[in-house]
């Protein structure tokens, strides 16, 4: 295993794209460590290095995620995040807890909480949707990306109009909270569900527009008719 890290790192500086590395920080608030990579670019070597992962058992490609997660590079996470997703079809509900403590441990910015939850998270909840209240235990935490991790692992599910009333849940647990980051993450919830669900989403939206924080507003609403999202900035 550590044969394949070597080589995937080499191969990952020598990809390093100048624009991209001194562009990258611009996207996040906090400080981020990166190579300076296209995501593109990382997304295919990501995919070329799993082929060679297919002989070994889950634990140990997940051990094989720790690292890459420990490292702190940004695109190293987005492996990480896509290993773990590719093994979907192998989930277990003893899943969950290393994603969590993934979570716990290693996220620190908006990117790396998204690609993981979006994608593994969500498709171990597709999966074992008991574990949901598990994730709602999270809007408490003191850790920023474990509260938006509450609502964005939610988000692919709820493109397909699934677990409405835990998004609602989740918008309720989180609707006074300061962190914007977290404001966003519940409102592109509300968002994804009003594909499918516009008539429930907009009521909940117009019943809590007087207490949901305008940034968490304007996303819940953004692909609403305009006579909606009018509706809805009112005060």
């Amino acid at each position: 295993m550590s044969d394949i890290i070597q080589s995937l790192r080499e191969e990952l500086q020598q990809n390093i794209d100048e624009h991209t590395r001194n562009t990258a920080q611009r996207f996040f608030k906090e400080q981020i460590k990166v190579y300076g990579i296209k995501t593109a670019t990382v997304s295919k070597i990501s995919r070329r290095y799993f082929s060679e992962l297919q002989g070994l058992d889950k634990t140990e490609i997940f051990t094989v995620c720790d690292t890459l997660f420990s490292s702190g590079f940004l695109e190293e996470s987005f492996i990480a995040c896509n290993w773990s997703y590719y093994l979907k079809d192998r989930f277990e509900e003893k899943d969950f807890f290393v994603f969590e403590r993934w979570l716990g441990e290693y996220i620190n910015n908006w990117a790396s909480c998204d690609t993981l939850c979006n994608h593994t998270v969500g498709a171990f909840l597709e999966l074992y949707p008991a574990y949901i209240k598990n994730i709602k235990t999270w809007t408490q935490s003191d850790n920023r990306w474990l509260r938006r991790a509450s609502a964005v692992s939610l988000i692919i599910p709820a493109k397909k109009g699934m677990f409405l009333k835990d998004a609602f849940d989740i918008a309720d647990m989180l609707i006074n909270d300061s962190d914007d980051l977290v404001q966003k993450g519940y409102g592109w919830l509300l968002k994804e569900q009003s594909r499918t669900n516009q008539k429930e989403v907009f009521e909940y939206v117009f019943t809590h527009k007087n207490t949901m924080p305008r940034t968490a507003l304007r996303y819940a609403i953004e692909k609403m008719p305009k006579e909606l999202r009018a509706k809805a900035m009112e005060r």
